[in-house]
């Protein structure tokens, strides 16, 4: 598969986390190695960089593009365990954190993965296909109310409980399978809103709650800062509301308990020109603390 995939605001993170010969940084979000391939170029051989990604596909391809560098170890884990995955490598204290918490084009682009109602795949939306519960499940198992929840929860769906009746409907005449009939349910069930197709929202929060995007970050987020060094960096890219307001609220708390300080008071967001090259950026937020 061709390497193609652009990190997000790669120029920013380079600049906040100031990785430097030596240093050891964890990409806990390592993906397909963007950002990664950067980073080691400026702290390795005589540094070590640690990789994480719970997606095992996306992980042979950060292992591709890294492969000529030295120190550098790749783990298939969820970020949540970082304290497990450190504590194996024998590292008590880094230099840097980084968490990219968007998904890759890899996953949006392949049909199979379930992502993207683009084209037509089976209903997985699986980050780590080792997991057992898929999108299918539960599309196919939940009660109209625990649909209705996750759509207003995870992506702020203003018709929520629209979306839960109409699935509940479909299921009485088949199986809701691929990406396509889930779409096409959630398009005769809401009105279109300008160029964002109406899937869009419904899409996002089954995703996130398949994978327990938000409870994996707030678990994770406390167990990574007291890993860093003092004037060590941790950055976060958050793609999503929800996201952006628990790295809010966690760097707030270590911010009050003299723990962090905040070198962003308000979120990065992306250029307008990074936007034009890659629209995935669009709604992406960075934020960065340093450890006191």
């Amino acid at each position: 598969m061709k390497l193609s995939h652009k990190p997000v605001m790669l120029n920013e993170v380079i600049k906040y986390l100031q990785p430097k010969r030596g240093d050891i940084i964890v990409d806990c979000t390592v993906g397909a190695g963007g950002h990664s391939y950067e980073i080691a170029k400026l702290i390795l051989p005589e540094g070590k960089l640690i990789g994480i990604d719970q997606d095992r596909e996306v992980l042979n391809l950060a292992q591709e593009r890294l492969r000529d560098f030295k120190n550098c170890t790749l783990v298939h884990q969820n970020f949540r365990d970082i304290n497990f995955v450190l504590q194996d490598l024998g590292i008590a204290k880094v230099d840097g954190l980084l968490f990219d918490l968007g998904l890759s084009s890899f996953q949006l682009d392949d049909p199979q993965r379930g992502f993207s109602f683009r084209s037509s795949g089976y209903l997985d939306m699986r980050m780590d296909r080792e997991n057992s519960v898929t999108a299918f499940d539960l599309l196919n198992n939940l009660t109209s109310e625990e649909l209705e929840k996750i759509f207003r929860q995870y992506s702020q769906e203003r018709y929520a409980r629209r979306v839960a009746s109409a699935i509940m409907r479909a299921r009485q005449e088949q199986v809701i399978e691929t990406t396509i009939q889930l779409a096409n349910i959630v398009k005769k069930a809401i009105p279109r809103r300008g160029a964002i197709h109406p899937a869009t929202r419904v899409f996002q929060a089954l995703r996130i709650a398949v994978n327990q995007e938000l409870e994996n970050l707030s678990a994770v987020l406390s167990k990574a800062i007291n890993f860093l060094k003092p004037k060590g960096k941790i950055c976060v890219l958050s793609f999503h509301s929800g996201e952006d307001r628990i790295v809010k609220n966690e760097f707030k708390k270590f911010f009050q308990s003299k723990t962090l300080h905040l070198l962003t008071k308000k979120p990065i967001i992306s250029s307008k020109k990074e936007i034009s090259d890659n629209p995935r950026a669009r709604s992406a937020k960075l934020r960065i603390g340093e450890k006191i």
